[in-house]
């Protein structure tokens, strides 16, 4: 007996880590491992390399990496969970409670790691979803208590990342209507830094709530440590980056917290409810930036954004065409423009609908989705008729979060509308949102969809449009309980898409926002595709949809031929092909040849869409950098190959870039051809036709053979 006590002193006495379970969550090439310490809190000891000996991962930090930050307590920074407690008590600990992890199939593993509070009955799940072959983890939190009466939640992050680094690059994506997701790069200095939206809805607007995060400036697309992570959420974010320098507890480290943010945002949180937090989606990699985004383009693809695997449409919109004049007989005779140009689909835009205030411009009509009597007198459903006979599909263009308060909507419910007693009321484009904290305007949204897919079932695609951000926040539903306004919203915005998604799962949706404002996996879980900038000038075009390549594939960047920029058609033509092709543009002004080339470019895109859309990206040359572009996709047998390059403002004393291509089969040979070009046109690439090993075409490269400012060319390859 005497032995066996002596046995079990020595066991307590033995270093708490040779004891301690670890926690490993890992993918095919990256793990993150937490271990639980000697007061039992649960602290992150590795985030890099997947190790091929797990005893490999070992706690070898001086400094604290918490694996969830609670604030009030004896933890002194930034915090990614504190509460009220419903004592008034405003500090929270969380110890290690249990872990399990299950497969769910052959490629995701699920991780859930139980956190309690010693002294009350306040408990926390942290979740871990790794996706083995994306090298993709999906993360978020679970909240719950018992207590006797509400706890409030102050702040409530979705992770809490530790990098162990005496210096942090960070690249993020900031800009404006018609400059969206700019990207900026730069050394994180000792303090906070945030990305954030406090504009309600529209909330990727200024800045996407992306990023990427490297110890070294030098990073390229090929070489370097990367970690990059994404938060899925359609309102209010804030990702803030904590960087610490020679810090006593901490050392020298970043801190990552992403998640809803904390700005009017307190949140009631009752007993036995359950509260769960975005999802936060990252990945880790020592091969570059080109790699975190093929990570997270197949990972969209399979189970980032509705029907990944889905043939995209191209089509034909009526806007630059029509805009708000327009009537039954002239949109059917665009559909014969739709069919020279050899698209999929035509798509009707705004200003087909209200009678008493009609949707003649932006300022009357919006919230009245009744068609225009007068525009359309044989209604949406004769249209899609009409579209159905020329063998073509047919989609719409809808608003529904938004009134007019010129609407008879607005007049009938001036309670459904979120505006702030007793101050002016304040229009941005003419209109004003919906309260969709109000289960009646959701079921009114829901019911704009539903309405119309009764009355056209043969409607195949919709474009949801989101026009405005909120202002003067306040719900008449919500009375006192304004806390939660702009969190009840996004719920309200996601209840109302899952009853779409339930009735309607083969129904098309563009994300749309003034352009690139709701680009996240929050909405995107819903739609096929997104609209990234109302701004379709290609020079524009090149930047903002190179930044959008970085998180998001080019299946889901609706990229349309316009008017707009005095470039060559074949210019426009060859940007937007890059991503998903579709046009805006006034066929009848096109001369024959210039349809003939739209129409041969369409067919090239829909021949080539499973390698732009589904093979891999690889950035070649940036126009961050110097004044030309160039990116490529590979197949993932690598038989086939598609480059895009394009000259910008070249002068005449550039030094042209290399064109040296990645992702193919070193020992392949491969017949390279200039393609989207008209009938008898002069090709730019002077080695049209002539074969090359992949390993000449990888190490060695093309010399760059366009030398005018504002040309481009596409290459096709395929291996013989």
């Amino acid at each position: 007996m005497k032995q066996l006590l002596y046995m079990i002193i020595f066991s307590c006495l033995l270093p708490f880590n040779l004891q301690a379970q670890k926690i490993i969550i890992g993918t095919k090439a990256f793990a993150i491992v937490y271990q639980r310490d000697v007061e039992g809190h649960l602290q992150q000891i590795y985030l890099g390399k997947k190790l091929s000996d797990t005893a490999g991962y070992r706690n070898i930090n001086t400094a604290l990496s918490p694996a969830y930050a609670t604030g009030g307590s004896t933890y002194l920074n930034e915090p990614a969970l504190a509460v009220k407690h419903a004592d008034g008590n405003m500090s929270l600990v969380l110890d290690y409670v249990s872990s399990k992890t299950s497969n769910e199939n052959n490629n995701i593993v699920n991780t859930e790691i139980d956190l309690k509070d010693p002294q009350y009955p306040f408990f926390v799940t942290l979740h871990y979803r790794a996706y083995q072959t994306q090298n993709i983890i999906e993360t978020w939190t679970s909240i719950r208590h018992i207590e006797n009466s509400d706890v409030i939640l102050n702040r409530y992050a979705s992770a809490f990342i530790n990098i162990n680094s005496q210096q942090n690059y960070l690249t993020h994506f900031y800009g404006e209507y018609n400059y969206e997701m700019q990207m900026h790069k730069f050394q994180l200095a000792p303090g906070i830094f945030s990305i954030q939206s406090k504009l309600g809805v529209r909330t990727a607007c200024n800045y996407n709530p992306s990023f990427m995060v490297s110890p070294n400036n030098d990073v390229t697309e090929n070489t370097g440590e990367v970690f990059a992570g994404t938060l899925a959420y359609s309102g209010n974010f804030d990702i803030q980056f904590e960087s610490l320098q020679k810090n006593v507890d901490m050392g020298n480290s970043l801190k990552i917290i992403p998640g809803i943010n904390a700005y009017a945002s307190s949140y009631a949180l009752k007993p036995k409810e359950n509260f769960e937090t975005p999802h936060f989606i990252f990945t880790y990699t020592t091969n570059g930036e080109g790699q975190v985004s093929r990570n997270f383009h197949n990972w969209a693809i399979n189970y980032g954004i509705w029907n990944g695997h889905q043939k995209r449409q191209t089509l034909l919109n009526n806007w630059e065409a029509t805009y708000f004049t327009f009537n039954q007989d002239t949109l059917v005779n665009l559909f014969d423009g739709a069919k020279k140009l050899g698209v999929d689909m035509f798509l009707l835009d705004d200003g087909w609908f209200a009678n008493k205030y009609p949707r003649d411009n932006s300022r009357a009509g919006l919230g009245d989705w009744d068609a225009n009597k007068k525009k359309l007198p044989d209604g949406i459903g004769y249209l899609v008729k009409q579209a159905t006979a020329k063998g073509l599909n047919f989609g719409i263009w809808i608003e529904p979060e938004m009134v007019n308060p010129k609407s008879e909507l607005y007049e009938k419910h001036p309670d459904w509308v979120l505006k702030a007693p007793n101050r002016p009321e304040h229009l941005y484009r003419t209109q004003l949102v919906l309260d969709l904290t109000n289960p009646a305007v959701q079921d009114f949204v829901f019911g704009v969809i539903d309405k119309l897919m009764k009355e056209s079932p043969n409607i195949s695609y919709m474009k949801w449009d989101c026009n405005r951000s909120i202002d003067n926040a306040y719900s008449p539903y919500l009375g006192k309980d304004q806390d939660v306004m702009y969190v009840r919203y996004t719920q309200g915005f996601y209840k109302v898409l899952d009853r779409v998604r339930a009735k309607y799962p083969n129904l098309d949706m563009m994300l749309c926002a003034s352009g690139g404002g709701r680009v996240e996996y929050g909405a995107l879980k819903y739609f096929q595709e997104f609209w990234p900038s109302d701004n379709t000038y290609p020079m524009d075009r090149i930047k903002i949809q190179w930044g959008y390549s970085y998180f998001y594939p080019a299946l889901a960047i609706c990229a349309h031929v316009t008017a707009a920029g005095s470039e060559s058609l074949k210019y426009k033509l060859d940007v937007a092909m890059s991503c998903k092709l579709g046009f805006d543009i006034m066929v009848k002004k096109m001369s024959e040849r210039d349809i003939a080339l739209s129409h041969t470019v369409t067919d090239n895109y829909r021949r080539l869409q499973n390698v732009i859309n589904y093979g891999d990206l690889y950035r070649l040359v940036s126009p961050y950098k110097t004044n030309f572009a160039s990116l490529m996709y590979v197949d993932s047998t690598k038989k086939k190959a598609v480059v895009f390059a394009y000259n910008l403002e070249s002068i005449e004393a550039d030094t042209y870039p290399e064109l040296k291509m990645n992702g193919l089969d070193p020992n392949k040979k491969y017949r390279i051809t200039e393609i989207n070009l008209n009938s008898g046109a002069k090709v730019t690439f002077t080695e049209n036709g002539q074969i090359f090993s992949g390993e000449t075409l990888m190490e060695q490269g093309l010399k760059w053979y366009l030398k005018w400012a504002r040309t481009s060319s596409v290459l096709e390859l395929e291996a013989i």
